[in-house]
């Protein structure tokens, strides 16, 4: 497999490059935060307003559920709706048992979308299959969509599994369960983009996933994958679950496998919280790549964990303010101003580690530990600049964060 050295990370794999919308995958291209609605996509307006959220929150591709006539007709009305927002983001219609059906019958659902997802594990039984595979296949050529071939575990394609487990009873040492799994699990994804292929569709228009919800699981089988092919690859964990397991568990798999180069588009499948935000699945997709030095998305800030020396929680109230102060201003940034999300925060607890941190990020403030001088210096680029004090701090230290922004920043579409 060739390699494209890009990021920290090292070697890149290099594969194919897929079009999807206005967003590039593969190849060189940066790696992609994927994301998914949990709305009723028959529900028009509240599937718009969360795929808003999402883009807005950093989603570059969102996919809905396409399970009925009612949510296929609302496809292009979500569409439209978003472009009235002025929100392009592409979307990724996820099909399972009906998709051929769908499309078939709901040709401006198909035209909508900028990507089907198919599992070819439901896609179809027995002599059906094939037959609803290529109908799918041929609705992406007919209105040149990209599809993501996602095989998963818990929906694996019988007759795959049923072939392996065949070949490996004749092995003078069979493998395991677990081993035998995974290869069918590889063996359907490459097995099914072939078939794509000779159906017609292009090599370039493909991306394949193989998920699971076990951490080594998951490593193993996309380091087969991305050896046996130059498909771009989509990474998650699926079923992740809910709060730190999730996220650890998402983090874990997909750090290691971005680490050795391998994945092309992410999602941390995060069970939401109730009543929770769906988006905390794009924040945590956005921070695994900006901690790893593969990509920016927000400036970061970095704060101490607090020990006896910090008994007041003003600092982590602090830094927790500033960084959901970033977050909501990162669009208008982002819009206004060139390098913004490169930028690096400090908010530190006590005289220990404070000053260096905070003359280590781009602005930082050290606030006064237990028994210190209550006083806050204030770093820009390294150097003290003033000393904040009083009850208002966090207000004065954001507005200097503003003025920051301003002054050091390029403004977009304003030449030097």
């Amino acid at each position: 497999m060739d390699l494209l050295i890009s990021g920290r990370a090292g070697a890149r794999r290099l594969s194919r490059q897929v079009r999807v919308g206005h967003v590039l995958i593969g190849s060189d291209a940066p790696v992609v935060v994927q994301s998914m609605t949990n709305t009723d996509t028959a529900d028009d307006f509240a599937t718009t307003m969360q795929i808003a959220q999402l883009a807005r929150a950093g989603s570059e591709l969102v996919r809905i559920t396409v399970n009925n006539d009612e949510a296929a007709k609302a496809v292009p009305k979500i569409r439209e709706k978003l472009l009235s927002m002025n929100l392009d983001v592409p979307l990724v219609g996820d099909f399972h048992y009906n998709g051929h059906k769908l499309l078939m019958d709901n040709p401006a659902c198909a035209e909508a979308l900028d990507k089907l997802r198919i599992n070819p594990g439901n896609v179809g039984q027995g002599v059906k299959r094939d037959t609803q595979f290529a109908s799918i296949v041929e609705m992406a050529c007919r209105y040149d969509k990209p599809v993501r071939i996602g095989v998963n575990w818990g929906s694996l394609d019988q007759s795959v599994l049923a072939r392996i487990m065949d070949e490996n009873a004749t092995r003078a040492v069979p493998r395991d369960a677990g081993a035998v799994m995974r290869e069918a699990l590889v063996t359907s994804a490459l097995e099914s983009a072939l078939k794509a292929e000779e159906y017609g569709l292009a090599g370039n228009k493909i991306i394949l996933s193989a998920k699971v919800s076990s951490v080594q699981d998951l490593i193993a089988v996309y380091r087969d994958l991305a050896a046996r092919c130059d498909y771009p690859l989509h990474l998650g964990l699926t079923e992740a679950g809910m709060g730190s397991k999730g996220i650890v568990g998402s983090t874990a798999a997909l750090a290691v496998l971005l680490q050795e180069g391998i994945g092309d588009t992410i999602r941390v499948s995060l069970t939401p919280e109730p009543n929770g935000s769906r988006t905390q699945e794009v924040i945590v997709a956005q921070e695994i790549l900006q901690t790893m030095g593969l990509r920016a998305f927000t400036p970061m800030v970095t704060a101490c964990p607090g020990c006896g020396r910090t008994t007041s929680t003003l600092f982590q109230e602090m830094a927790s303010d500033v960084q959901s102060f970033v977050r909501d201003n990162m669009p208008l940034w982002r819009d206004k101003f060139d390098g913004v999300e490169n930028m690096t925060l400090a908010v530190m607890g006590c005289i220990v580690n404070g000053p260096g941190e905070s003359k280590h990020a781009n602005i930082g403030i050290s606030l006064p530990g237990t028994g210190e001088t209550p006083a806050a210096p204030v770093f820009e680029d390294g150097v003290k600049t003033l000393t904040l004090r009083g009850d208002n701090i966090t207000n004065e230290f954001k507005a200097i964060i503003e003025r920051y922004v301003a002054r050091t920043y390029p403004k977009k579409g304003v030449s030097a």
